[in-house]
């Protein structure tokens, strides 16, 4: 397995874990990032009053800037919606640790329009802890 795919995979086992701690229902989406339709990492879901289902996209980043291929969240917004989920970007940029945003955070790229970005001073301001944004 590349080293990227692994760490992705070990990112998104350590998200699932915090929603299980958190007493919610959660599964990882096999071949999410590979296969053609798993176009989330994350299904989670809590019932009772005010229970709220998620489709998660699960980025990690060394750099204080994280790109993602507007096709990419196309595709998971869709899915989102067939679904009834409401959409979340998850974001673990390095010694910062977890901070969830909603999509429309994400800045289009200039130069193809290829690409959405979102920048670590943009995800701290915008985005929110677990508990804030889960609870």
């Amino acid at each position: 397995m590349p080293k990227n795919k692994s760490k992705g995979s070990k990112i998104e086992r350590e998200l699932f874990q915090k929603f299980v701690e958190n007493n919610y229902r959660a599964v990882r989406v096999a071949g999410s990032g590979m296969a053609e339709n798993a176009d989330c990492d994350l299904l989670a879901g809590k019932s009772g009053k005010g229970g709220r289902k998620y489709a998660i996209e699960v980025k990690s980043s060394k750099k204080p800037i994280k790109y993602i291929s507007k096709d990419q969240i196309e595709r998971f917004l869709i899915f989102s919606s067939i679904f009834g989920l409401k959409p979340v970007i998850a974001l673990r940029f390095n010694r910062e640790g977890w901070l969830f945003i909603n999509p429309k955070y994400l800045k289009s790229t200039r130069e193809n329009g290829k690409n959405f970005f979102i920048k670590l001073e943009t995800a701290r301001k915008k985005g929110k802890k677990f508990a804030q944004f889960f609870n």
